[in-house]
């Protein structure tokens, strides 16, 4: 291999971080890592117990005691040697992402950079989360501050096993919070490389804490941890519905960012074959396994052909195969489940009339292989219209008239991102009006951004992540009365 050498990094032995010490903790269950791309058992995850819950969240409120009270320019250089080291060793962080997750090895580089750059960013932003001095009587001085709101407890996922975890490590800790994380048990390596920098770079024992173990037992634990805060979890909707109905108990606020179902709305006017690339180029990214991938296509009758011609081209095209061969665009599916929902998936919306114009079964082999898929008339109350796909499927159906399209893409609960193609300006206009989303991108399918705001409206969610709105669920508001005696 050109590009790195896989065989420089052995998989780690899973640990648990809790009050600056690495530890297997005292449960005794423990689940499998699976390689996607070869079946291969790479290790075990240990499972924290509830005695180790509570030290983990006791070591936080510890730890935030004495980070909150920390200059933002001394938290900057501690975060600044975590990303420093981050930098320093991705080559490793990215092979074994892509083993225990499966994407391709210069996506997997391309997340852990990006994740690190989160950290200087973020810093950023808490060298201007600024109070106000409010005009008022003369013998008063009125202002307010923005103080860290605690100790957080944070769930991330194991499609984007670096980026997802950065975005709550890097806020929560930018902003003066200490942090237990719940990362994901079939991702665990990555996001242990990321706390082992964060720890290496001298962050006082408990502000940052680890743990895996059955996510609804653990959620329920910490959330109702009385040291515990506030929450932040990214996921699915029903998890997050969860996650929302804990943290209420307690009223403790809550930072959502939950699934989508993106739909993508193709104007007469644009490129057919130009948009059929840019669209399938993102729809097929780490397997279809983007919270934010354009999952309903809907594109006008006038170019519906020749754009469907050249979207099935372009998945065609597409090279599969595990993540560590230099020539893979795309891997496997994370996991059986994933592999099982795509496939009754579309036996649903086959059985329903829909026709499948390539791809649509799993690939032959070791591994959670299923081949890039793309289906025409497929029935708007076909699972994967109403589901998020969460998979290599792309729905395609025609439309006539724009406000129609627009009435079916917000006909969903969900509204996390949605994508939009047109050189008119009118056009353009009445999309980003139109759209029920979050995250709107019009001719192009990028993706978050640190330099802006991540985050949904309806069942996607609540809050944000990024930008300058990083921190904002991180920090509270002090209001301070002053009388002059």
């Amino acid at each position: 291999m050109s590009e790195f050498n896989a065989d420089r990094h052995a998989y780690p032995e899973i640990r648990l971080l809790i009050g600056g010490r690495w530890t297997r903790g005292t449960g005794t269950a423990t689940t499998e890592i699976e390689n996607p791309a070869t079946g291969e058992v790479l290790g075990m995850v240990p499972h924290a117990s509830p005695a180790d819950l509570d030290t983990a969240a006791a070591a936080a409120a510890e730890g935030f005691r004495a980070w909150s009270r920390t200059p933002v320019s001394a938290r900057g250089r501690v975060l600044e040697k975590a990303r420093a080291l981050i930098l320093d060793r991705a080559e490793e962080i990215a092979v074994n992402m892509t083993r225990e997750q499966g994407k391709p090895f210069a996506q997997a580089r391309s997340e852990v950079q990006s994740a690190a750059d989160r950290l200087r960013r973020d810093v950023a932003e808490a060298q201007r989360a600024y109070g106000q001095v409010i005009p008022y009587e003369a013998d008063f001085h009125l202002f307010t501050v923005r103080e860290p709101i605690g100790p957080v407890a944070a769930f991330s996922p194991w499609n984007f096993p670096a980026g997802s975890p950065m975005r709550k490590l890097a806020a929560a800790l930018a902003s003066g919070c200490s942090i237990v994380l719940k990362a994901s048990e079939e991702t665990p390596a990555t996001a242990m490389a990321l706390v082992e920098c964060l720890h290496a770079a001298g962050l006082p024992d408990g502000v940052v804490n680890l743990v895996f173990g059955e996510p609804a037992a653990i959620s329920a634990h910490l959330i109702a941890h009385p040291a515990i805060r506030m929450a932040t979890f990214t996921g699915s909707v029903p998890v997050g519905k969860l996650i929302a109905r804990q943290a209420a108990e307690g009223v403790k606020p809550c930072l959502l960012e939950l699934g989508g179902h993106a739909p993508v709305i193709v104007a007469a006017d644009f490129d057919p074959a130009l948009a059929a690339r840019t669209i399938a180029k993102s729809k097929f990214t780490n397997a279809g396994q983007v919270c934010t991938a354009p999952s309903r296509i809907m594109v006008h009758e006038a170019i519906f052909d020749p754009f469907v011609a050249a979207f099935v081209e372009t998945a065609q095209a597409l090279r599969l195969g595990n993540g560590l061969d230099a020539d893979s665009q795309v891997g496997p599916l994370a996991n059986a489940r994933r592999l099982a929902a795509v496939e009754e998936m579309i036996a649903d919306a086959v059985a329903r009339g829909a026709r499948v114009l390539c791809g649509g079964e799993r690939i032959d082999g070791p591994g959670h292989f299923f081949a890039p898929t793309v289906l025409v008339e497929v029935p708007e109350d076909a699972r994967m219209m109403v589901e998020e796909p969460f998979g290599p499927v792309a729905p395609i159906a025609p439309f006539a008239d724009l406000d129609e399209a627009i009435a079916r893409a917000n006909a969903l609960p969900y509204g996390l991102a949605a994508y939009g193609f047109t050189r008119d300006s009118r056009t353009a206009d009445r999309l980003w009006r139109g759209l029920e989303a979050g995250m709107l991108s019009i001719n192009h399918t990028g993706g978050s951004v640190h330099e802006a705001p991540t985050g949904g409206v309806k069942e996607s969610g609540y809050g944000r992540e990024g930008g300058s709105m990083a921190l904002d669920s991180y920090l509270v508001t002090k209001r301070v009365s002053h009388r002059l005696v």
